[in-house]
């Protein structure tokens, strides 16, 4: 089973879902804000039937999370990449910058800002950051079970 592909030549978002590797894979486009809900609704379509009750809407909550800091942290594409396997999830966002994400204390006068990373180390199992050539990728690991 594939579930929406499109042209990635044409700069359209590519997804793919196998019920073989059961992956996510989707180009995020640079300063496209909609990408994080349509990051989110494709994790979701991954997820469907995995994990207890709550840990799929962690997932999603925590790749929209890294989907924006790439996307708004950045002036580059992203990736997207999710795996899941019957133990757990890996998501990681690979991005094109290799400045390091910063883990900052939110401010209480600044709602919107600061958060992302302390949700992700919050709420994930296990998160890192890895270099690569060009860029770097944030990833986070969910557990199935785990509560």
């Amino acid at each position: 089973m594939t579930v929406e592909a499109y042209s990635a030549t044409a700069g359209d978002q590519t997804d793919t879902i196998t019920d073989d590797a059961r992956r996510l894979r989707r180009r995020l486009g640079r300063a496209d804000l909609r990408a994080v809900p349509e990051a989110r609704r494709a994790l979701r379509e991954l997820l469907r039937h995995w994990g207890k009750p709550g840990r799929s809407e962690i997932a999603e909550l925590l790749t929209s999370e890294l989907v924006t800091n790439a996307i708004v942290h950045t002036d580059h594409d992203a990736v997207l990449t999710a795996v899941l396997e019957p133990d757990g999830l890996r998501v990681e966002v690979r991005d094109f910058v290799g400045r390091r994400p910063e883990r900052h204390t939110p401010s209480t006068d600044d709602d919107t800002h600061g958060r992302g990373l302390v949700l992700v180390e919050s709420l994930a199992d296990a998160w890192g950051v890895r270099p690569h050539g060009v860029g770097k990728s944030v990833w986070f690991e969910l557990g199935a079970e785990a509560a």
